[in-house]
């Protein structure tokens, strides 16, 4: 157990790709890994930003990248940026797994979010 609270170094990510936008045929730019609960959601550049609002809608305010090569921790009550503990495996979506993600349209460069 972590001694952060919000973090569960344990608790595993809940797959690849963005739980709400692989449901319903969404598509993602980067991921993000609800540091509490292991959700997979969509960043805040994606256009339906699933990350945040599940961490609104459920109380868990930290989250980490879930991109290949990126270890950082953000807490979206504080907005800054947080230490955290090495968390189970794996760290990110599969190398080999299109960024973006998802059933990306042709233009999903006119929806991403800056």
């Amino acid at each position: 157990m972590s001694d952060i609270a919000g973090i569960r170094p344990e608790v595993t990510p809940s797959g690849d790709g963005c739980v709400e936008c692989l449901d319903g045929g969404g598509w993602w730019f980067h991921l993000r890994r609800c540091a509490e609960c292991g959700h997979i959601g969509c960043c805040d550049s994606s256009p339906a930003q699933h990350a945040s609002k599940h961490a609104a809608r459920a109380g868990h305010p930290i989250i980490r990248s879930y991109e290949p090569g990126e270890d950082w921790f953000w807490n979206y009550v504080t907005e800054e940026y947080v230490d955290g503990p090495d968390l189970a495996h794996p760290d990110s979506h599969p190398v080999t797994q299109p960024v973006p993600g998802g059933t990306v349209p042709p233009d999903w460069v006119d929806h991403v979010r800056q």
